[in-house]
């Protein structure tokens, strides 16, 4: 279910009926937009009486939803995303690209990758520090030495940097690092996402093989 809020509501109530809907078990999701405050109301709202709601002066109007997807649904927050990882704005508008090695190989290579990369144009530098492979025979990467040698890269030319995680016990090697990547691999590792959700951090997460858009959005979701 979704409340849209009038314009310029008083604070005061706002809040109240954010503690109200709280108190009923529900949980309330607030998107401020530039023009408009939604609250995205998760949990069984079966017992929510709609023309209550919609009687009261700070509500505009509400509507239930059927997709399983909260979060990540246009109706919960209408106006675009605009997000900022490592000082540069993606969205609204924006346009950047990321670019980077496959995997890191050594110092040199990624920092002269990477001044590449920045004269080139790019915004983020990507690369490789664990690598999923199909052979266990294959190299996996230079694991958190890679990240360390990604940082590196990072304050010798000021990109912020992304780079994949493949297990939550990693996180610890990520503090430095801007965007987290998912891939497609992970895309429904749910424990995975469960920690990610937990954290701070910009999460660029890749559509798994053959996976729905439904299934990549109800991911997106953790």
């Amino acid at each position: 279910m979704i409340v849209v809020l009038q314009n310029n509501c008083e604070p005061e109530k706002v809040d109240h009926l954010e503690n109200w809907l709280e108190n009923l078990g529900i949980k309330v999701h607030v998107f401020k937009g530039e023009f408009q405050t939604v609250f995205g109301l998760i949990g069984d709202t079966s017992g929510i009486d709609i023309g209550m709601l919609e009687g009261l002066d700070v509500v505009k109007s509400v509507k239930r939803i059927s997709e399983p997807y909260k979060k990540a649904n246009r109706q919960f927050h209408p106006e675009d995303s605009v997000i900022t990882a490592g000082g540069v704005e993606i969205g609204g508008g924006e346009f950047h690209f990321i670019a980077g090695p496959c995997s890191i190989e050594s110092e040199a290579q990624i920092i002269e990758i990477a001044k590449k990369v920045k004269a080139a144009g790019a915004s983020f530098l990507r690369g490789g520090a664990y690598k999923p492979r199909t052979s266990p025979y294959d190299f996996q990467g230079l694991k958190d030495l890679g990240i360390s040698l990604l940082v590196e890269a990072k304050r010798e030319t000021g990109l912020p940097i992304v780079t994949e995680i493949m297990n939550a016990n990693h996180l610890r090697y990520f503090e430095e690092v801007d965007i987290i990547q998912v891939g497609a691999r992970n895309m429904q590792n749910f424990e995975l996402l469960k920690e990610l959700g937990h954290t701070n951090k910009t999460i660029l997460l890749k559509r798994g093989l053959s996976s729905t858009i439904k299934e990549l959005l109800m991911s997106a979701e953790y």
